[in-house]
């Protein structure tokens, strides 16, 4: 689904960065407690902030002429910085819940003998417009939502969507949504990378650090590091940014999907492609069990794909519509028949991270199939999205590893990041 179909894209000003990264700063370093009391002061009480220079940046925001209709935006993001770094942690539920009764106790009284008066009334009035707001509705109904499941444990998996933003487009966005929808949907899912890439940098720059200590520095204990950004465990996302992730040039998932389209992908049949595609694809697949039956289903699955064409020369409509089929295949038939035997079998047999491989070296050979292949995990996230999180726990780990291949291999992490893994 195209998200950005008769979107206008929000320019993020300098002062909004300045205070995103501001927040992203301290969750990493401060408990639910001390963050939502760092909220407060910000954002409801509006004077004696401590640091001055986040402080100006908000009242450069709240005076702007457009803020009556941008500063919903901000504070929505904002409030998500903390949301998203509380889900992953384990009992700070009851913080989010705390954060959205913060927003509803907005003062009416007057600011009059306030110094600032003036920001401070202006930054009040938006806070109180924001509880009118849809993105205000949302993060109401996700507090409900909380309260009704209990522990953070004990979440359903629908509870987990704010966690995958390739998710967002299939599962939050209908048909007949209105532009409107689709603009905020894909401003939250905007967000939601940018600070799971952030996030996951900062971690990736301690790892690093940690592997590689310099001489004469000591490690300050008392500096609280980087919160892995996953469900995953360190050693379990360690492995995944490696095996997945362009470490070295000339090697890896990327290079082998730009050597096999530069060898097999346009100059030749169709029928000679879908033999080359399956020798590329079985080559990833752990020989024991491919032979026992997974070869064959494969081999049959791509000989039925489409034969009439077979003697026509491979264009982008039959690379696309071959990869579509493969993920049906591989991962989920349509939403009215969310069959999965084949992608449960992979991942019992070759591993997780050896499953998702598979699927990420289809998405690398174009890159127009990645929306089919975020269509068909939606499929499964619908399904089973009524099950409590720790009863599907292959379908989370699943999940995971998929947000870290595609943030590794088409977000903007440092490449030379990578290389030192």
């Amino acid at each position: 689904m195209d998200l950005s179909k008769g979107h206008y894209r929000r320019f993020i000003t300098s002062d909004e960065q300045l205070i995103y990264n501001h927040l992203l700063e301290w969750i990493e370093r401060e408990s639910p407690e001390q963050m939502l009391c760092r909220f407060k002061a910000l954002f409801i009480d509006g004077y004696r902030y401590p640091d001055a220079a986040v402080a100006k940046a908000l009242d450069k925001i709240t005076a702007a002429p457009t803020a009556s209709e941008e500063f919903r935006f901000i504070i929505n993001r904002c409030c998500h910085i903390l949301i998203n770094r509380w889900q992953v942690r384990s009992n700070s539920s009851a913080a989010i819940i705390k954060l959205i009764e913060l927003i509803q106790s907005v003062p009416d009284a007057p600011v009059a003998g306030i110094w600032r008066h003036h920001y401070v009334r202006r930054l009040r009035s938006l806070m109180r417009q924001f509880l009118q707001t849809e993105q205000y509705g949302t993060l109401r109904r996700l507090a409900e939502l909380i309260r009704s499941t209990g522990s953070a444990n004990n979440r359903l998996l629908g509870t987990l969507i704010g966690r995958y933003p390739y998710l967002y487009g299939h599962c939050l966005i209908s048909e007949d949504s209105p532009v409107a929808h689709r603009r905020t949907v894909r401003d939250i899912q905007l967000s939601a990378q940018s600070d799971f890439e952030i996030a996951l940098s900062k971690y990736l720059t301690v790892q690093v650090r940690a592997g590689k200590p310099q001489a004469g520095t000591l490690q300050d204990s008392r500096h609280r590091q980087p919160l892995n950004p996953t469900l995953l465990s360190d050693r379990a996302l360690n492995q995944a940014v490696r095996h997945y992730g362009p470490v070295v040039p000339g090697q890896g998932y990327r290079h082998l999907a730009q050597s096999f389209m530069a060898r097999s992908g346009y100059a030749q049949p169709y029928g000679d492609f879908k033999k080359d595609l399956y020798h590329y694809l079985v080559d990833g697949v752990d020989a024991n069990y491919g032979q026992r039956q997974f070869n064959a289903q494969l081999c049959r699955h791509l000989q039925s794909t489409m034969p009439e064409s077979n003697a026509a020369l491979v264009d982008d409509f039959l690379v696309v519509r071959t990869c579509n089929g493969l993920f049906n295949f591989l991962v989920a038939d349509g939403p009215k028949n969310p069959q999965h035997f084949v992608f449960v079998d992979l991942f019992n047999n070759i591993g997780p991270v050896l499953t998702m491989g598979l699927l990420l070296k289809l998405v690398l050979l174009c890159r127009r199939v990645r929306p089919c292949l975020e269509r068909r995990f939606s499929i499964l996230f619908n399904h089973y999205e009524s099950h409590r999180r720790e009863t599907v726990s292959w379908l989370v780990h699943a999940l995971e590893l998929l947000n870290v291949a595609l943030t590794t291999n088409f977000g903007k992490l440092d490449s030379s990041l990578l290389a030192l893994l």
